[in-house]
C-alpha cells in the first residue's frame, strides 16, 4: 500500500460506507486503522492484541466481526495461504481481481492488478454459469528486498540484514 495517512483512508472508507448504506462503526474503523498502520499482512489474533491496547475488553469475535465487515466492503483482502489480512489499496473498486504477491521470508504482501487474468476468470465463470463476486490470486516467493539478501555475494560487507534468511525450497528430485 502506498504511504497514505490512515485518517485519509478511513475517511474514504466512511464515505463509501455512507454511499453503500452501511455503517463503519468505531471498532471497525479502529481495526482498519490498525491494519493500515501495520507494514505487512496481519493475523486476527495479532490484530486483537493491538486492539486490546485501546479496548482492553476486546474479544476474538470483536475482531472477526470487524474483519468480516471489512472483507464484505472489499476494504481488505484475506491472504488465505497464511490466514492473515491486508488492506486493499484500491477498495473503491470492490469487484476487481487482485494478485497478491506474498513474500515467504518477511510476509510482506503486495497487491497487483490482474486485468488479463480477470477477463479470463470472468469468461470461465460465465461459461460455467457461476456468478463471480471477486477473485484473489496468491503467488508466493521473495520480495525484492529478501531476494537481494538471498543473492547477496558479500554478506560480510553489505548493508543487508542476513539474519533469518530462508533458502528457497527446491522441487522434489532436484539437487
Amino acid at each position: 500500500m502506498q504511504p497514505c495517512p490512515a485518517k485519509k483512508i478511513i475517511a474514504e472508507a466512511e464515505k463509501l460506507c455512507i454511499q453503500r448504506g452501511v455503517r463503519l462503526t468505531a471498532q471497525r474503523a479502529e481495526v482498519l486503522r490498525l491494519m493500515i498502520e501495520h507494514p505487512h499482512a496481519i493475523s486476527a489474533y495479532d490484530l486483537l492484541d493491538k486492539l486490546r491496547i485501546s479496548e482492553p475488553q476486546a474479544k476474538p469475535p470483536t475482531v472477526y466481526r470487524a474483519l468480516d465487515f471489512l472483507l464484505e466492503q472489499a476494504f481488505i483482502h484475506r491472504v488465505e495461504s497464511n490466514n492473515s489480512y491486508v488492506v486493499c489499496p484500491h477498495f473503491d473498486h470492490p469487484s476487481h481481481t487482485s494478485m497478491l504477491l506474498v513474500c515467504d521470508q518477511c510476509a510482506s504482501v503486495t497487491e497487483k492488478p490482474a486485468e488479463g487474468v480477470e477477463k479470463w476468470i470472468t469468461e470461465q465463470s460465465a461459461e460455467a454459469g457461476f456468478t463471480l463476486r471477486h477473485s484473489i490470486i496468491e503467488a508466493h516467493g521473495l520480495c525484492q528486498q529478501c531476494s537481494a539478501i538471498l543473492h547477496c555475494e558479500d554478506p560480510e560487507h553489505c548493508h543487508h540484514d542476513h539474519q533469518n534468511v530462508v533458502e528457497p525450497k527446491r522441487k522434489a528430485g532436484r539437487a
